[in-house]
């Protein structure tokens, strides 16, 4: 007899179809891990080059983070959260870093946005409107210097030249400018060329620009005493280890953190913070998932190449091959397949991670600075695991064929056995029983516990499928096989095969129901959230118009709207973000909550917006009081008169009594509260929206955009672009990936049946009879793992959905048309193409 490794050779060269679907599907599965990991990767390593801050050594800033500590001792875990805007240090601090031994001078730097109003002859002429505030002292390690004129003292303001140019601006003239602290003339005191380190990132050309007195920037700004970081710069001949060292001591108990290197960027540009987040929640989380789904597949794919030759290992075992040698040609099957189609995995796998890198790039989710890590380490990882997920599959499907007696093999291998094995059967009970369980702890959940309860509930009822496969496709087959009888020879032909071969079924309908349940769950999940936030925003908005400008509305706008004629109520809204602690023990989290500052009283909000009060009332909105969500109310177990932990978007820590509770979060903010507690918290104190109720809509188009409640619902659906193109993006990669898989097995199964189809053709079937029998079953396949899939979708989305939105999940009927038809049609074509080819020996 061959040797094992000869044996598998040998199998590989007489029987490629079986081989080749097995290679594709280890293929797929190191495909998906190597691009999930490489963008986890990414998102570990991820990093930004200081631009502004090249030419200082050493940054000191507040710590961006806020942070959950859970457990103790050597349990103790520290998971940080993004704050949403930027938390800032005592500028005081920049006289104790100057006396760091090493340092030549230490500068605390300001960044703010100002508005040009649109009107006035001494107002600037900006594109856009906006221009970004520094302090002067940034000229020292930005390379900024005068063209004219003089530095600026309290009142006064240096202009960038394009803007003095633009505006018809000289030095000495006065211009009308606004700021945090409200509107306010300046003098030019002088004109200044931007230094190569003040560019925008992304364009790489200096904006429009102004710079305001040390001394005044941070009250212009909005946070007194506060600034957005101190540079320090070293005397010459100081390293920047030694001065970073200096510059701890020196600051050490502020709470500030020292940054150099790189460290530097991310001060700068703090939307890497999310960009890590996101990588994390794509690499991490959903490539977590990717990888249960891989190996899942793969190992099923595996199991039926082996299962396929139940009876070569039959006839070995007959003529005396010993169990260890039937089982070490299994897995040198594995090795001399898996490692190769690992590696020929990972190319694409490379390929997809670029792509869906350059686009979170293009759509703003990750700095164009920060660059995509490909390491060995990934890559390897795909492999490994394809080559484990071989072994394993391999060895417990050819544990059957290997320990059984040679006088019995080929007599078991000629009978398909009826049941799953106890062990097999007790799992997916459990998996069954668990994912039941699950379902109802969803339901009985809000906001992030129910969509994090939901994720088991779709995992262990796959788990359960694919476990309980043959018992499910016997029963599947004997239900959806009743109408096929009555349908003519070749359709209860199709109901008689599938009932008699279960397993051969099973492995069919697995992959479909995998692709139909994670595809459905993720893209109809952000239809039903997307669909009840348009329900509820459209519902909410009572105002006749909506004022609205991207980059921040005049400072007295809703002043003026109230002024104008027949106005009867006029809101201003700051949006922004906050984060509230939820959950316990383990499960401690920081969830980000949607916020909006209300600039007036609850009263005249209730005029404007309707927020479908609950509990409590509106009435009582003011310093110290918000009202917030019924989700959110669930999530932080906190109703009417409790006190509600908080952190502000800079990080500030904040406990304001809940006043009102409401039910239309989703659509118009999770927290309401006044705009006056959000004052010197925010990077732009300029509002974002004005609800106005009365008046006319010519009346208001000096202020911004002017629309109504429905072209504003319009505009907030187009903005929510990003989080549909990850979710579509995720379903595509899962379900396509499923597809191929469920493809890949239809083939499989139909080529290994050319003996049975030679057979059908030799008692008298035409070729017409056999083509139809395999389309019915194909039919039987796809119907069974279209209903089997939606029906894990909508337990897992009903429960979901009716914690986060509080209604029933929405789904599309196109889109779910579309769904049911590609996996028909997929169906047919996996079994229509081979069959063809199989047939032709017959003709």
């Amino acid at each position: 007899m061959r040797r094992p490794n000869g044996l598998a050779r040998e199998a590989i060269r007489f029987k490629p179809a079986s081989f080749a679907g097995t290679f594709l599907a280890l293929l797929m599965s190191a495909l998906i891990v190597s691009a999930c990991g490489i963008l986890l990767e990414t998102g570990l390593r991820a990093s930004v080059p200081p631009e502004r801050y090249a030419a200082a050594p050493v940054v000191a800033a507040a710590d961006q983070n806020e942070y959950v500590v859970t457990g103790s001792g050597e349990d103790l875990e520290k998971e940080a959260t993004p704050l949403p805007d930027t938390a800032r240090m005592d500028a005081g601090l920049a006289a104790k870093a100057a006396e760091a031994p090493g340092a030549a001078a230490a500068v605390a730097d300001f960044t703010f946005p100002v508005h040009a109003p649109g009107s006035g002859a001494r107002t600037p002429h900006v594109p856009g409107g906006v221009l970004t505030a520094h302090g002067w002292g940034a000229h020292t390690f930005t390379g900024t210097s005068l063209t004219a004129g003089s530095a600026p003292r309290e009142g006064e303001v240096v202009l960038d030249a394009g803007t003095a140019r633009a505006g018809h601006t000289s030095v000495g003239d006065t211009v009308a400018l606004e700021t945090a602290a409200g509107r306010q003339d300046f003098r030019v005191a002088g004109v200044a060329e931007a230094g190569p380190r003040e560019t925008a990132r992304d364009s790489g050309e200096a904006g429009a620009t102004a710079w305001f007195a040390d001394a005044q920037a941070p009250a212009l700004a909005g946070h007194p005493g506060k600034a957005d970081a101190v540079v320090v710069l070293a005397e010459k001949g100081t390293g920047t280890d030694a001065l970073a060292d200096a510059v701890k001591q020196a600051l050490a108990g502020s709470g500030v953190q020292v940054h150099t290197g790189d460290d530097r960027g991310a001060v700068e540009d703090p939307g890497l913070g999310y960009a890590k987040v996101t990588l994390f929640g794509i690499g991490g989380s959903f490539g977590g998932i990717a990888a249960i789904v891989a190996v899942f597949t793969a190992a099923g794919t595996v199991a039926l190449s082996v299962g396929q030759r139940a009876r070569s290992f039959a006839l070995l075992r007959a003529i005396g091959a010993t169990p260890r040698q039937v089982r070490r040609a299994v897995a040198s099957e594995a090795l001399l397949v898996a490692p190769f189609a690992g590696i020929v995995g990972c190319l694409p796998g490379i390929g997809l991670a670029h792509w869906w890198f350059g686009q979170l790039q293009d759509r703003g989710a990750v700095p164009h600075a920060v660059d995509l890590h490909v390491s060995g380490l990934p890559l390897l990882a795909a492999v490994v695991m394809g080559l484990l997920t071989a072994l394993g599959a391999g060895w417990t499907a050819g544990r059957r064929p290997a320990r059984i007696k040679p006088g019995q093999a080929l007599s078991e291998a000629s009978v398909e056995r009826l049941r799953p094995g106890p062990v097999r059967t007790l799992l997916g009970v459990g998996a069954l029983v668990g994912g039941a369980i699950l379902t109802g702890v969803s339901a009985r959940s809000a906001g992030d516990d129910a969509a994090g309860a939901a994720l088991g509930v779709v995992m262990l009822f796959m788990l359960a499928v694919g476990l309980l496969g043959p018992l499910v496709a016997r029963l599947c087959a004997g239900l959806f096989g009743l109408p096929l009888r009555g349908a003519g020879p070749a359709a209860g032909l199709a109901a008689a095969n599938s009932r008699a071969n279960a397993r051969r079924l099973a492995s069919a309908i697995t992959p479909i129901v995998l692709a139909v349940a994670f595809s459905s769950t993720l893209v109809f999940m952000h239809t039903s959230e997307n669909h009840a936030a348009d329900k509820q925003l459209r519902a909410g908005i009572t105002a006749d118009h909506v004022v609205t400008d991207p980059a921040g509305l005049p400072v007295d706008a809703a002043a003026r709207a109230a002024r104008a004629p027949g106005v009867e109520a006029a809101v201003g809204l700051l949006n922004t973000q906050v984060l509230v602690p939820t959950g316990s023990g383990e499960f401690k989290s920081l969830q980000g909550a949607a916020t909006q500052g209300v600039t007036g009283s609850g009263a005249e909000l209730a005029k404007v917006q309707d927020l479908d009060v609950r509990e409590g009332s509106l009435d009582r909105l003011g310093t110290g009081r918000i009202a917030i969500d019924r989700t959110l109310a669930a999530s932080a177990d906190a109703g009417v008169g409790d006190r509600l932990p908080l952190y502000l978007p800079d990080g500030t820590e904040a406990a304001p009594e809940i006043v009102a509770v409401y039910g239309r979060g989703l659509g118009l903010a999770t927290v309401t509260m006044d705009r006056a507690s959000l004052a010197g918290h925010l990077t732009s104190g300029f509002d974002s929206t004005l609800l106005v109720r009365g008046g006319s809509a010519e009346s208001l188009t000096a202020l911004g955009k002017v629309t109504d409640a429905s072209g504003y619902a319009t505009e907030q659906n187009l903005d929510a672009e990003l989080g549909a193109w990850m979710n579509n993006t995720m379903a595509a990669v899962l379900g396509g990936f499923a597809a191929v898989a469920a493809v890949n097995t239809l083939v499989m199964t139909v080529l290994d049946r050319r003996p049975e189809l030679g057979a059908l053709r030799l008692v008298g079937a035409t070729r017409r009879q056999v083509m139809a029998m395999l389309r019915w079953e194909a039919l039987l396949v796809s119907v069974v793992g279209l209903v089997l899939g939606s029906a894990i979708a909508a337990a897992t989305l009903i429960p979901m959905m009716n914690g986060v939105t509080g209604d029933a999940p929405y789904v599309p009927p196109l889109m779910y048309g579309a769904l049911a038809g590609s996996v028909g049609g997929l169906a047919l074509l996996a079994v229509a193409l081979p069959a063809r080819g199989a047939l032709r020996r017959w003709a």
